[in-house]
């Protein structure tokens, strides 16, 4: 049996989308930007993704760059933002946190390394920033908050309509930006209402093909390009559109959000029975980003959450419904991965972004996780693909190896 709970790196393409894209690929292979027919065809392919995209978010197609994924459109946020000559004249002070994705977060040490001064925020045990310490944090000379929608490694979600208010009532001037990448297609969101400025997506997280993505950017909201060339997309990023990819993202994003309450719903009951089994599984420490979730076997004294009890379904919603971190007693997260992997099950040992050479965790250390579990952490994650008897697979299985490899550890 292959099971694939490493969704939050990438998700399998849809059918109806590849099936879309080799039509396109066939048919509709002209440049957007040429004037016959084939270029028409073409353009028009754009025009109807921009519609389902921008219809899912409640905004303007014209709000809409498309880029080639999460990383990029990370980029353009905070260098096309910053480097802008109106936000220039205000100032060069960035607020972000410290379990931002690498994508911000490198683009942030360059940021300071061209003079820029950044400060990063501290979240709590559960991964969520505390309104009051960025209220604390803006200055005057303040010119971008950059805040993650959801957390890749642990789930949290964050309450950004509360923090967006935090600053906007501080200085309507301020962009305040979200990486949505792992929310996008997982959540509602609608930037306007939530007071979100820019928003970064990438296609293959929710089931589109790789090397697509978008940015939303307010249309009161100015930034300097990037990319130069022909001007396409309005001069913000010139470059020939991946017409096939573009249109492959709109279609996985429309069927994603055409059934999202109840892939919700399903995955919110997945996550509840998978967490509540690990729970009673010998050698499992406790769930991460939740505050309520800690092994009866585990350590009650703080280890992974500092409480006792065992998870609350309430505390459970409030976090993404496709993400469960999990830290283990004595096996180490690499060996983990690779045991799990010779009975079919993929997962994570922490982000696919940063890197495929293992290292600490930022978030793990962030949310105060002890030094003993920081090496001995998974992460399963969901997709609307996700079927119970996969996850009871996977917990026989984590019950077979855990003893087993237990046994093996060095002291």
């Amino acid at each position: 049996m292959e099971v694939y709970l490493d969704n939050s790196a990438t998700t399998r393409c849809l059918d109806e989308v590849r099936e879309l894209m080799d039509r396109l690929y066939d048919r509709t292979y002209g440049n957007p930007s040429s004037l016959h027919n084939l270029g028409v065809l073409a353009e028009k392919e754009i025009r109807k993704a921009r519609e389902i995209i921008a219809d899912t978010l409640r905004v303007s197609e014209r709000e809409l760059i498309f880029t080639s994924g999460g990383t990029e459109s990370d980029n353009m946020a905070l260098f096309g933002t910053v480097l802008c000559k109106s936000s220039l004249r205000r100032g060069k002070h960035i607020i972000s946190t410290e379990i931002e994705h690498p994508a911000i977060l490198s683009s942030l040490k360059e940021l300071e390394d061209r003079g820029f001064e950044v400060t990063l925020l501290g979240v709590d045990s559960s991964g969520r920033a505390d309104p009051r310490e960025l209220k604390e944090a803006l200055r005057k000379d303040t010119v971008l908050v950059s805040i993650m929608h959801t957390n890749n490694e642990i789930g949290s979600v964050q309450a950004l309509a509360e923090l967006s208010e935090t600053v906007k009532s501080y200085d309507p001037g301020i962009i305040f930006h979200t990486d949505a990448v792992q929310g996008y297609g997982k959540a509602r969101i609608h930037p306007k209402k939530a007071g979100i400025d820019l928003l970064s997506a990438s296609g293959h997280k929710f089931h589109g093909p790789k090397g697509t993505g978008f940015l939303y950017v307010s249309d009161k909201v100015r930034l300097s390009p990037l990319i130069f060339g022909g001007g396409q997309q309005n001069g913000m990023r010139s470059g020939t559109e991946n017409v096939q990819g573009i249109a492959g993202m709109a279609a996985a994003a429309e069927i994603v959000y055409g059934s999202l309450e109840e892939d919700r719903e399903r995955l919110f009951g997945l996550k509840r029975y998978f967490i509540g089994e690990l729970l009673k599984t010998e050698g499992v420490a406790g769930v991460n980003g939740l505050t309520s979730c800690v092994s009866p076997e585990g350590d009650a004294e703080g280890g992974i959450s500092g409480q006792s009890e065992i998870c609350r379904p309430e505390d459970i919603e409030e976090t993404a419904p496709h993400i469960v971190s999990v830290s283990f007693e004595k096996v180490r997260a690499e060996v983990m991965l690779h045991a799990l992997e010779e009975k079919g099950i993929y997962v994570s040992a922490g982000s696919a972004c940063s890197s495929n050479r293992p290292s600490v965790s930022k978030t793990l250390r962030a949310v105060g996780l002890k030094d003993q579990y920081l090496d001995k952490t998974v992460r399963f994650s969901f997709s609307r693909e996700t079927t119970k008897a996969e996850l009871e697979y996977t917990l026989r299985a984590l019950k077979e190896i855990l003893p087993v490899l237990g046994r093996f550890v060095r002291r």
